[in-house]
């Protein structure tokens, strides 16, 4: 009998083992015919390491910076090959999308003071591949609400790709506490301080929030505000690292890359490392471990109200996640989630699978539920009017009042990446302020034409960049916030 078992499990061995250098070869073979890495997937600018992030101060992290991105202007852009010099590369310094040319490079780190005294504070953390722009619009309101704002570049980011082949999230996590001590040193000690974070900028401030409960020299949150946050991560992050053990030989070093795609964006990463999409999935894992272990004393005691912003669409994040494994652990201490539904009167409708047109009734749990829910949807599925539908905390009846705004007829849903931009955001709004320009207009392109023929996955061009609703986030965010003295 034994060796029946024995004799099974190697074949079962030998199986796997099989499957697995298929795939592993397969793999390596189509990361061989991609395309050519370029000097911003191979240059890698040294950070501040994670000893000096836990001593420095936000000055001296932002000297720091600034020999980044001369490194980068010097290794990079001022060796640039002529097959590189493209109008739409941001690392030519005569292209329309080179940051160098706006009036403020939104790559970097930046801080919004008040006019008058600070009511508080607030420090911003972006999302993966991401940038401090992508935070602009809500740091803007903040500091016109009273508050000091902070939005901070994270270690990896802001720079070349290559960068975050390099960086893990201990960095980050490190140097969101640094930004946090700012905060604090900046506006005193008894103001308060709120932590706002975009995908997974959001996983950072739970993860921040959640080590201050229990390390008393930590900056506590008075309020944590979340878009997109990836408190959960599809499946595939889970083996991400596994995509790229090809690259352990030099002629496939391609294959520690999930994308390799021209850099047109000046502000967010095209390409996309499988570090980048391993350290991800750590960081949620992390912070999932430290749920946990604080909801063994009970639920999530002490942490402080959570306003959460999400699509009920997300291709990047769990949804399911964001209310399962949080909202749902919450104590009724004035926690929302905001839910965007999907487009209900469109043309597309007999095109939308049934996982899109039921995720909001799978996803939310029956009232009463701890926390406060409002869902903007249509009217009906035969309106293109909007409502919002409020169920408050503890409470089973929905609160509806009508909302004056609307999808625009073409757009069937949010998306994870649309959340925290305006529709006239100058790069990613559908109708972008003309006014404020950076070289390329991504959020209103209409490509029609043949398969192949674009440098892009039409599927990028698809995705929905900014928010209809951007007006109410912003009303929800504005009654978190105390009043102008």
């Amino acid at each position: 009998m034994i060796g029946w078992v024995w004799r099974w499990a190697r074949r079962i061995g030998i199986g796997v083992l099989i499957v697995l250098a298929t795939l592993l070869t397969v793999r390596a073979v189509d990361a061989w015919r991609g395309p050519p890495l370029e000097p911003w997937h191979t240059f890698v600018p040294k950070e501040m390491s994670r000893a000096e992030l836990a001593t420095a101060d936000l000055a001296a992290y932002r000297a720091a910076e600034d020999k980044l991105f001369d490194a980068v202007r010097t290794e990079v852009t001022d060796k640039l090959p002529p097959r590189d010099r493209e109008r739409f590369n941001r690392y030519f310094a005569q292209s329309p999308v080179y940051p160098g040319h706006f009036a403020q490079d939104f790559n970097r780190t930046f801080v919004l003071q008040p006019e008058g005294e600070p009511v508080g504070a607030a420090v911003f953390l972006h999302g993966l591949t991401d940038s401090p722009y992508s935070l602009r619009h809500l740091a803007r309101r903040y500091a016109a609400q009273g508050f000091l704002a902070i939005a901070l570049r994270l270690p990896g980011h802001g720079t070349v790709p290559g960068a975050l082949t390099a960086a893990d999230y201990e960095d980050w996590i490190a140097a969101t506490r640094l930004a946090m001590r700012e905060a604090r040193r900046q506006v005193g000690p008894h103001k308060s301080i709120h932590i706002v974070g975009y995908s997974n900028g959001g996983a950072l401030a739970l993860m921040h929030a959640l080590d201050a409960l229990d390390d008393p020299t930590l900056v506590a949150p008075a309020k944590i505000v979340l878009v997109s946050p990836m408190v959960g991560v599809t499946r595939f992050a889970r083996f991400a690292g596994v995509a790229g053990w090809p690259a352990v030989f030099p002629a496939f070093a391609k294959a520690s890359w999930l994308s390799i795609v021209p850099e047109f964006n000046p502000f967010k990463y095209n390409s996309f490392p499988v570090q980048a999409a391993r350290q991800s999935f750590l960081l949620t894992q992390a912070l999932q471990a430290n749920i946990d272990r604080h909801l063994r004393g009970g639920r999530l005691a002490g942490l402080a109200p959570v306003l959460t912003f999400q699509s009920v669409l997300d291709h990047t994040v769990s949804t399911r996640a964001v209310i399962d494994a949080l909202h749902t652990h919450l104590d009724d201490n004035g926690s929302e989630l905001v839910l965007f539904d999907i487009n209900r009167n469109t043309h597309f409708e007999q095109l939308l699978n049934a996982h899109a047109d039921t995720a909001l009734s799978r996803l939310l749990p029956p009232a009463p539920r701890p926390f406060r829910t409002a869902v903007v949807t249509n009217v009906n599925a035969a309106s293109e009017h909007m409502e919002v539908r409020v169920t408050p905390a503890g409470a089973t009846e929905e609160e509806v009042r009508p909302l004056a705004l609307a999808y625009p007829p073409d757009v069937y849903s949010l998306s994870h990446v649309a959340v925290p931009f305006p529709l006239t955001d100058g790069l990613y709004g559908l109708t972008p302020d003309p006014h404020e320009g950076f070289g390329v207009r991504l959020g209103d392109i209409a490509a029609r034409g043949e398969y192949g023929a674009l440098i892009v996955n039409v599927d990028m061009l698809v995705r929905m960049s900014s928010n209809p609703f951007f007006p109410y986030l912003l009303e929800r965010l504005d009654a978190g916030l105390p009043p102008r003295p």
